[in-house]
């Protein structure tokens, strides 16, 4: 919103020349990171006093470590917060002609809502398990294929129109059109190697990615800060590989596919960032709120869906040996 903004400002007088500032992808990250940043840490008490108010505590399950049972009572699904943040920050500083951002930002509120109604069920219904595990399956997995479907087809197109073209000659060819190189599974390491996938092995892996990663970060969270800093890193490593990804200089120089638009994806990384930093400082130990699902399979789905169009699975799959690390510590 504000790149238009700056856009049209520059263009009426040359008086405001220095807005061109606003489109350096970079500028913009960063802002988007203090907005973000600014945004957790001036609501993080207001939103910690309402659910305190609405008696949304983190319920304890009864065959869980006895170590957790202190934490009964401390306010959960503050999630909200960091969604909050992300949101309004991306929205402010993005491209919004740029169709990358939006579809991560759909899949993060889409699996965000999964984990609200999860965690409302546990706080009103008073029942630990929340949402029975398959009814959460299956609306992960809808999210999960509706994206991967989309981004079969987008990854090289720059228009939703040329994605609907490709789609329905998809459809129209019985289902048998290869997808480009750049779609390929990408080993990392060996920048000349690669693994062609077609439509459908696109599909299912960008499945697996999408609701594993998602997954991955909910079962991590748990404990004091457990979850929150294992996203900031992974996200941030990511933002890097985005930002290189839809650099035609960079991506040619370091082999890796051209992507154009991907870049942008460096401004949500960045607000998640930020975000996630100032959710910390609130849920370091002592923790005073917890992220709940409705945070931690936003967050975990929309590192999946970053690393299928930066076309790094691969590698998100190594940096995730992070979050297993710090989830068998908690174990």
């Amino acid at each position: 919103m504000l790149l238009s903004l700056a856009t049209w400002l520059q263009a009426q007088s040359p008086e405001f020349g220095f807005f061109r500032v606003f489109q350096y992808i970079t500028f913009r990250a960063v802002m988007a990171a203090l907005t973000s940043l600014l945004i957790g840490l001036a609501f993080g008490p207001w939103v910690i006093r309402r659910l305190t108010a609405l008696k949304i505590g983190q319920p304890v399950r009864s065959y869980g470590v006895e170590s957790h049972a202190v934490k009964s009572g401390t306010p959960t699904m503050g999630g909200v917060l960091i969604l909050i943040g992300i949101g309004i920050s991306t929205l402010l500083w993005f491209d919004w002609s740029n169709r990358f951002v939006w579809i991560v930002l759909v899949v993060t509120l889409g699996f965000g809502a999964i984990g609200w109604v999860d965690d409302w069920r546990k706080v009103v219904q008073k029942n630990p398990e929340g949402m029975p595990s398959g009814e959460k399956y299956f609306w992960q997995s809808v999210i999960g294929l509706v994206a991967a479907l989309y981004l079969a087809f987008s990854v090289s197109e720059t228009s939703n129109l040329r994605v609907l073209e490709l789609f329905i000659r998809w459809v129209q060819s019985g289902f048998s059109n290869d997808l480009p190189p750049k779609a390929d599974l990408i080993v990392p390491f060996f920048k000349t190697i690669s693994y062609p996938l077609g439509v459908f092995g696109f599909i299912a892996l960008t499945y697996f990615v999408i609701v594993g990663a998602s997954n991955a970060v909910n079962l991590t969270d748990g404990l004091d800060g457990l979850a929150i800093m294992p996203v900031v890193m992974v996200g941030s490593a990511l933002g890097v590989f985005a930002y290189v990804t839809g650099n035609s200089v960079f991506s040619k120089y370091l082999l890796i596919p051209y992507i154009p638009g991907a870049g942008e994806l460096l401004i949500f990384c960045a607000a998640m960032a930020g975000s996630g930093l100032a959710f910390l400082w609130f849920n370091a130990h002592p923790a005073q709120v917890f992220m709940g699902d409705v945070g931690a399979l936003a967050l975990g789905a929309a590192l999946g869906t970053i690393a299928v169009i930066v076309r790094q699975e691969i590698v998100l799959s190594i940096m995730g040996g992070i979050v297993k690390a710090v989830n068998e510590v908690e174990q």
